[in-house]
């Protein structure tokens, strides 16, 4: 386990910090991530390291950006240490469907959310 998971999980609430998801759920530690990857001359420090569920980690892989599917431009990811997830995601309670409601958050839905 990373030795930061603590820090950052707690941070987190224990959340995906894409999707949301709740850790519990899984029955599993989630990762602890890169916002930037190091690959990606990405920072090995707290501000750069952020709690993924499995499925939002693996498809995020190395990238930093994608395309907005509104305006088909490359657009960058969401980046939780910047920005608030509510400004940019709405997530139905219902469905548990996550709508981005701006650019970084179509483009995160539709990349890998």
């Amino acid at each position: 386990m990373n030795s930061n998971y603590i820090l950052v999980a707690d941070r987190a609430n224990h959340r995906c910090e894409y999707c949301h998801a709740p850790e519990l759920v899984f029955n599993f530690p989630f990762e602890v991530e890169h916002i930037i990857p190091v690959s990606r001359e990405g920072a090995d420090s707290e501000e750069n390291l952020a709690l993924a569920c499995r499925s939002c980690n693996l498809r995020k892989g190395n990238r930093l950006s994608g395309i907005d599917p509104q305006s088909n431009t490359e657009v960058r990811f969401f980046n939780p240490r910047l920005e608030e997830w509510e400004n940019h995601f709405q997530a139905d309670g219902t469905s548990g469907t996550i709508t981005g409601t701006t650019a970084i958050g179509r483009t995160t839905v539709n990349n890998f959310v």
